[in-house]
């Protein structure tokens, strides 16, 4: 489409479509850590950035009740982009699933653990399904990178199972969340772009998709959902502002110098063995014995991801059996991601 400037305007500094009505203040809004100190914090740090964000859909963002919001992932800050949406829409926020590396960190886990976010053991990850569970229940928006880790090539990889998984087991639908720009700021592999970067983020929300208790059948429907948004938004922003043939951040498929998908599902697959290889190595070292791929271990004992569906090996959900039945929600499993968790 063509980008018609008179039928948008600014809302908190936001470029959102004129038809926008945003809901009035939710409960959420009143939290003083998350809602009315880091968040006005981090649009803070966006304006100093120059960023040009626009936002469209909001209003599919469940303005109460729970909802797992599924984000693509192709940047380290967008586990701060894809909370714009909800925020825009009553003030919403959102708790992602993160891995618990960043929570033992210092200085950010105590913040992770302030705004409420979702500790995922990549080796215990029975504990983050069942409070995500919990909290979908309970009406909360859940945030994940369905993906697992940064798609280098910035197209939509594989989705892993457990955003289905959780969002059926919760009752609540699933919300897709497509940006594309965000890997201009700062991207695996590339230089991060930390103070004026005056670049555009174009975030777009998909209508709500309900679960049919199928997680393969769920899973797929949310992976053409995400690619269909995400073809369609990077050929608007191309149109809006510009082609840049060759450059880093563009996919091979239009034109830019990014791995194609299975060149990135190489170098991700080679990262993931050095990493066991590396860990294996640190337990052998403390007398301990060595895990292995426990992806492939347990994929072939249960079926299924051989993660629970949270990622490359990063914890276990409902998984399914060997039979194809409803397994039980396992405890094993290492690798080099969580699902929802922005990549370190």
């Amino acid at each position: 489409m063509t980008f018609d400037a008179s039928k948008y305007t600014k809302i908190k500094g936001f470029t959102v479509p004129k038809s926008f009505t945003p809901a009035p203040l939710t409960a959420e809004a009143k939290e003083w850590f998350y809602g009315r100190t880091i968040l006005p914090a981090a649009i803070g740090y966006m304006r100093f950035q120059g960023l040009d964000i626009t936002v469209e859909g909001a209003e599919n963002m469940p303005v109460d009740g729970g909802a797992m919001v599924a984000v693509n992932h192709t940047g380290y800050f967008d586990f701060v982009y894809g909370g714009i949406p909800a925020f825009l829409n009553g003030r919403r926020l959102v708790r992602f699933m993160a891995k618990k590396e960043i929570f033992d960190n210092k200085i950010a886990g105590p913040l992770m653990r302030k705004m409420k976010h979702i500790e995922v053991d990549r080796f215990a990850g029975r504990g983050a399904y069942e409070e995500a569970v919990r909290r979908l229940r309970a009406g909360a928006l859940v945030g994940i990178f369905p993906e697992a880790t940064i798609s280098r090539s910035f197209e939509i990889k594989e989705l892993k199972t457990g955003t289905a998984r959780l969002a059926d087991d919760a009752g609540v639908p699933m919300v897709p969340v497509i940006m594309f720009g965000s890997q201009r700021v700062w991207t695996k592999g590339h230089k991060k772009h930390l103070g004026r970067v005056n670049v555009p983020v174009w975030i777009r929300v998909g209508e709500p998709i309900a679960t049919t208790g199928d997680a393969a059948a769920d899973t797929k429907t949310l992976q053409d959902a995400m690619a269909d948004q995400l073809h369609q938004l990077r050929l608007d922003y191309i149109d809006r502002y510009g082609d840049a043939p060759g450059a880093y951040w563009m996919p091979a498929s239009l034109g830019g110098s990014a791995p194609t998908l299975e060149e990135a599902n190489v170098m991700d697959e080679k990262l993931r063995l050095e990493r066991i290889a590396k860990r294996d190595a640190k337990l052998i070292a403390e007398g301990k014995e060595p895990l292995g791929d426990t992806k492939l271990n347990d994929a072939a004992a249960r079926g299924g991801d051989g993660d629970g569906g949270f990622g490359d090996g990063g914890g276990n959900g409902r998984a399914k059996g060997a039979n194809g039945s409803d397994g039980t929600t396992g405890d094993s499993g290492a690798g080099d991601s969580t699902a929802g968790s922005p990549e370190r």
